[in-house]
């Protein structure tokens, strides 16, 4: 039975986040005065209008929708870890994608907010009391903290490559995923705790936060990306849905995946789809660099196509002994 299903990987733009029913007593969230839906595309609409998710991607997406819950997705390089949240932004139309890429030195702040205080005191040394007032020109809300906004609908969140963070970000985001809210001290310690404040969409994004704090209202589906380079604490994975994306299985997969990207370009592809399988038995590959070596070699006249296609699909892990 597949009528539950909202987003269902068929790369077709609907509207079945309206069906999405209310959440679990122990997620629902109150925030306000409710946001209208962001406009634009996911931001990424080749790579969303070609994707092919697996069945368990479609069934663990919805299941992240309903239970409002931050969605883990594990995996190889070049299985579409990423592209997973774009594909779902496009059909669901929930705007575009909010993209936050993680690495040892990123902080929970960083994903919040960021203020700069020196272009404010810049601003009061030239007397511009009008400027110095008006906190909210120098606050920026960055994607997690955009992400909680209290939207009408799910915004998409992309946490990218959350396996090079710092140990401490996971459980940092535990809180803050349980909350579903957040404060921002620089307005908390004011007389007048409200600002009108640049988000992550753009200059023009400006919203308002009362009180100095943001409360979201439709929980944000979150996508963080981890290529498994550590692992994480059983309290993070407690409370995400997890899906491990895997490497297509044979030749007529990934002949599929190269005409839904090149078209045309893809004609007579199949000895380099080949010649991929074969170089993969022995050390991985990603998807990505097929399409770039059917791409190359259909536009250069080089005199062995093989050749060329090897030096493109070099090997990301060392060669299995065979």
């Amino acid at each position: 039975m597949t009528d539950w299903l909202l987003y269902t990987g068929t790369r077709l733009p609907h509207d079945g986040i309206d069906r999405l029913p209310p959440p679990p007593p122990w997620r629902a969230f109150k925030g306000g005065p409710v946001l209208a839906p962001p406009e634009g595309g996911s931001g990424n609409d080749h790579q969303a209008t070609t994707y092919r998710p697996s069945d368990d991607a479609v069934q663990q997406v919805n299941a992240a929708l309903y239970l409002r819950r931050p969605l883990l997705v594990t995996g190889p390089p070049g299985t579409g870890k990423s592209t997973l949240a774009y594909a779902v932004a496009h059909e669901l139309g929930l705007g575009p994608v909010l993209h936050w890429p993680i690495t040892s030195r990123t902080t929970l702040r960083d994903g919040l907010y960021q203020y700069d205080p020196l272009t404010r005191l810049y601003a009061a040394g030239r007397d511009d009391d009008r400027a110095t007032e008006d906190i909210g020109r120098y606050l920026r809300l960055g994607p997690l903290g955009t992400a909680l906004l209290p939207h009408e609908r799910p915004r998409v969140l992309l946490v990218d490559e959350i396996d090079k963070s710092d140990i401490d970000l996971p459980n940092d985001l535990l809180t803050i995923f349980e909350k579903g809210a957040y404060e921002i001290p620089e307005l908390t310690r004011r007389a007048d705790p409200s600002a009108e404040v640049m988000t992550a969409d753009g200059p023009a994004g400006r919203v308002t936060v009362t009180e100095g704090t943001v409360v979201c209202r439709a929980f944000p589906l979150v996508v963080m990306t981890s290529n498994g380079e550590r692992e994480f604490p059983p309290a993070f994975l407690r409370r995400c849905v997890t899906v491990e994306l895997r490497q297509p299985a044979d030749e007529d997969e990934l002949a599929a995946i190269v005409r839904e990207h090149l078209g045309p370009l893809a004609e007579r592809s199949g000895d380099l789809v080949r010649r991929f399988l074969d170089r993969s038995a022995a050390g991985a590959l990603a998807t990505d660099q097929l399409l770039n070596a059917v791409y190359l070699c259909r536009h250069a006249d080089a005199a062995d196509r093989l050749e060329l296609a090897d030096r493109i699909m070099s090997r990301l892990t060392a060669p299995v002994d065979e």
